[in-house]
């Protein structure tokens, strides 16, 4: 098994009320517009998160922080399909204002980083995660957009 451990982080920058933002990470419909369709979210502390990505990639996470409008942080369950692992992966969402703006960072880790069995769902995850939120970025500020008229 795998001593040490690696992640990512992202941040974008969305010209939408931080609120919006906050109910793209946790609604259904909302997801389905950027991420992908068919989740299922119990969005409360101790609650859930399903999602599938693809026919090959299913992500059921247990939600240990909830402060809604600020945080939420997912515990994945373990992927069956690769090696044990004594680390957990953790996709933390941090969500703060500046002046118009919606600020959004993701740090993922608890990924093996001397495992190589672990190397494509790490790579795939970290960028995957950068191209979804370009897509959420683009999503939300056209919402806002056609809102104003």
């Amino acid at each position: 098994m795998a001593d040490r451990t690696r992640g990512y982080a992202h941040r974008i920058d969305i010209l939408a009320p931080p609120a919006l933002v906050w109910r793209a990470l946790l609604e259904p419909a909302l997801l389905a517009e950027w991420y992908a369709p068919g989740a299922r979210v119990s969005a409360r502390a101790g609650g859930s998160f399903e999602i599938r990505i693809d026919n090959d990639l299913v992500r059921e996470a247990h939600i240990d922080v909830f402060d809604p409008g600020r945080r939420l942080r997912l515990i994945y369950l373990p992927p069956e399909d690769l090696p044990p692992s004594d680390h957990v992966i953790v996709d933390d969402f941090i969500l703060s204002e500046e002046p118009g703006t919606a600020v959004l960072r993701l740090l993922g880790s608890g990924f093996p980083a001397d495992d190589p069995d672990w190397e494509d769902l790490y790579l795939r995850l970290r960028n995957g995660w950068g191209l979804a939120l370009a897509r959420l970025k683009v999503s939300l500020e056209r919402r806002v957009k056609e809102s104003r008229g």
